[in-house]
């Protein structure tokens, strides 16, 4: 015979605790800038274990799908790291093109960085597209997709600044230039005659440090919070 599942009011009550808070969490509706949220979700996932951090931010990665603006992603690796953090609500763009449209319109687009496409490049010629976001976001290694939105990020205590150049040097001499400057660098990806460097911290755009950084067009096109 069939047996009816014991009754377990404690566990129950815990569920409802969770379905309650994202209720409650969501007719919150989202912080104004994306670094708001990167320094808000650093304090609550401030002493949870690895197991514990990787549940909370399922969730809140699918409260901010939610309630964020429409989510596009271009590229398999961009395609992964969605679905793992806001679930599968985004829309997949064919082109980097298409993605940077949709951005420009109010959308927020997570991108592959790939050999194939210098996309990232284009942010040098349009200041209101920004990056704010780079997954993975754990700083153990460097990141495979980054999140553009037109939305200026803002420093929130752990950061990675992206910088763009199309100097011909290696790599190895204009991190030497850089780091003579005092920035910290490393090289991400090459693409088109355009190189992508990570500089340690939040570098602001307009930063003194980067007037005589190599090449002929260059500049920064965005920052990133770790985790």
């Amino acid at each position: 015979m069939l047996k009816e599942p014991p009754e377990d009011a404690a566990r129950l009550a815990l569920d409802r605790a969770i379905a309650h808070a994202v209720r409650a969490r969501l007719a919150a509706g989202p912080r104004a800038t994306p670094d708001a949220d990167a320094v808000a979700l650093r304090e609550a996932l401030a002493g949870l274990s690895p197991p514990e951090i990787a549940a909370a931010r399922s969730v809140l990665g699918r409260i901010d799908a939610a309630q964020g603006g429409p989510l596009i992603v271009w590229g398999p690796a961009s395609q992964v790291l969605a679905a793992d953090r806001f679930g599968l609500s985004a829309r997949m763009a064919s082109k980097p093109e298409n993605a940077l449209a949709s951005v420009r319109e109010g959308a927020r687009a997570l991108m592959d960085l790939t050999t194939s496409s210098p996309w990232w490049g284009r942010l040098l010629a349009e200041p209101a597209l920004r990056v704010v976001g780079a997954l993975p976001d754990h700083g153990a290694g460097l990141p495979r997709a980054l999140m553009v939105r037109k939305a200026p990020p803002g420093p929130t205590g752990d950061d990675r600044t992206f910088w763009a150049t199309d100097s011909a040097l290696p790599d190895a001499r204009i991190v030497e230039a850089l780091g003579a400057a005092g920035l910290a660098a490393s090289p991400l990806i090459a693409a088109g005659g355009l190189k992508l460097f990570v500089l340690a911290g939040y570098v602001q755009a307009e930063d003194g440090r980067l007037a005589s950084a190599p090449g002929s067009l260059s500049g920064v096109i965005g920052a990133a919070p770790v985790f």
